[in-house]
């Protein structure tokens, strides 16, 4: 079944949220909103409408909502975590207080195919995981992830505390949900959040003693993704590599021989083909800069087997430009895939990745790039 490529385009900033379209003279910034505010993710929901998550810092975070392409934007209840009961320990393995408190909205995604427009799931910092059932007006905490033993063990990679950066909605059930976890894991429920199991065997976490590298509850998955038509084949970026599954979780597999770098933190599926994939490598820990200083992609066509290195159009010297993990996106079609970078820089490809072509070099510093369905 082929899709029609997307001629719109929302980038999220560090001072604000941009969109682009693409008209005859090619593709042009024709909306902004929250000029100079951080939007921390954008996401547009089965109905067309666009959320906008802004981190403020001491004004804490704000949840935006447009129903008219971005044209006006209405305030929405951003997720709150409820009040630490009297008594709860609630240190984790380092003896620190874990907060209950929002720190980041680090994911949104709607609900599955079979529900109402209006559900959605957010994840967040320091790792709750939130259902909406009103389109955002109101939110309420997963207790039984929350509550998890197995919670104190996780920890943040980036940030001071764990996050929850990917959610995956199974769009064939709606009771099954993936999320994955930095640094945590992946996990899954099946009956809708009730319970809650590890998914992440076969991950390798080689920055752990080699007795726990193995141990699904530290695993340091940057990103998840998953094939929209074909949803048991999803892809991890790690920390330390690239990891696939083929059965919808229950196992990973570590790919290897990767060119460049296995350490990134984009990844993006194609939508009908689950064995075609991409990725933006780079240096990994204190550097995370481009190998050699040069800007490339990576796809594979296979499954992992083999790499294509996909450099024309991108810069191959002196390049600094860091690809955070919300910040590659694929539209419908499979052809048409955007990325931005720390450097405010943001490429679009009309060919797989084929050839790239620079969008604008003076952005802010890019959190997220999704293409409108």
């Amino acid at each position: 079944m082929s899709h029609s490529p997307s001629n719109r385009l929302f980038v999220a900033t560090r001072k604000g949220l941009f969109t682009l379209e693409r008209a005859a003279a090619g593709w042009k910034i024709s909306q902004t909103a929250f000029l100079g505010d951080p939007v921390s993710i954008v996401h547009i929901d089965r109905a067309g409408r666009i959320y906008a998550a802004l981190d403020l810092g001491h004004f804490g975070s704000k949840l935006k909502r447009s129903a008219d392409g971005g044209a006006t934007w209405e305030e929405r209840a951003a997720p709150a975590y409820p009040e630490k009961p009297e008594g709860v320990d609630d240190r984790d393995d380092n003896g620190t207080s874990i907060p209950w408190k929002l720190q980041k909205v680090w994911a949104l995604a709607d609900g599955s195919a079979t529900e109402a427009t209006d559900s959605l799931w957010c994840g967040t910092l320091p790792g709750g995981l939130f259902r909406s059932d009103d389109g955002g007006a109101t939110w309420e905490l997963n207790r039984p992830l929350w509550d998890k033993p197995e919670r104190k063990g996780w920890f943040g990679g980036g940030y001071d505390w764990p996050g929850i950066h990917s959610v995956f909605v199974d769009p064939r059930n709606a009771q099954r949900v993936l999320v994955a976890i930095s640094c945590g894991g992946v996990w899954e429920t099946e009956d809708g959040g009730a319970t809650w199991s590890p998914r992440a065997q076969g991950m390798r976490a080689e920055y752990m003693p080699p007795e726990r590298a193995y141990d699904q509850n530290v695993q340091d998955p940057h990103i998840m993704v998953a094939s929209r038509e074909n949803p048991d084949a999803l892809w991890v970026q790690h920390h330390n590599g690239i990891f696939r599954s083929t059965d919808g979780a229950a196992s990973w597999q570590e790919i290897k021989d990767i060119p460049r770098s296995g350490f990134g933190f984009a990844t993006a599926v194609h939508p009908q083909d689950p064995d075609t994939a991409w990725f933006v490598p780079a240096i990994k820990d204190e550097k995370r800069i481009p190998v050699d200083g040069q800007l490339v992609a990576l796809r594979t066509r296979d499954g992992g087997a083999s790499f294509d290195v996909l450099d024309n159009g991108l810069p191959q010297e002196n390049a600094y430009d860091l690809i955070y993990r919300h910040s590659l996106d694929v539209d419908a079609s499979g052809d048409r895939l955007a990325f931005g970078s720390t450097t405010g820089s943001l490429w679009i490809t009309e060919d797989q990745g084929d050839s790239w072509t620079s969008l604008s070099a003076h952005l802010p510093p890019i959190y997220c790039v999704r293409f409108a369905p």
